[in-house]
């Protein structure tokens, strides 16, 4: 059982330091981009086997829901679109518009998917 402290963090850098500690123990790397994050779930490195089935517990998840929505994302796209090349900026314009719509999602909404697009991991939210 692997567990997520929402009140270690309150932003998305805050969410990888916190998700290296948890996952990354005893090794040099740490993650640092949603890619990362969802690269090191496929395990065989940090704390769990490639393929092993485990459970992530989110503990204070609506602090962590509410610290990574509708703000931070806005923050986040809004960033990626000034720092321009190599982001694909009519992407990141079409996600933040869709966010505006309040169509799309946040980046809490986004690390949920990116959790539950590995079967072997169960995500229990506290």
């Amino acid at each position: 059982m692997i567990v997520i402290h929402g009140g270690h963090f309150s932003s998305l850098d805050g969410f990888y330091e916190e998700i290296s500690k948890v996952l990354m123990k005893d090794t040099d790397w740490k993650v640092g981009t949603l890619d990362g994050f969802n690269d090191i779930l496929y395990g065989g490195f940090g704390v769990f086997e490639n393929k092993e089935e485990i459970e992530i517990i989110w503990k204070e998840s609506q602090k962590s829901k509410e610290d990574l929505g509708l703000k931070a994302t806005r923050e986040f796209y809004e960033n990626k679109i000034k720092q321009g090349k190599p982001f694909n900026t009519e992407l990141i314009q079409q996600k933040l518009n869709e966010l505006n719509e309040v169509k799309g999602q946040t980046l809490f909404d986004i690390l949920i998917e990116i959790i539950d697009s590995h079967k072997n991991i169960v995500l229990k939210l506290d």
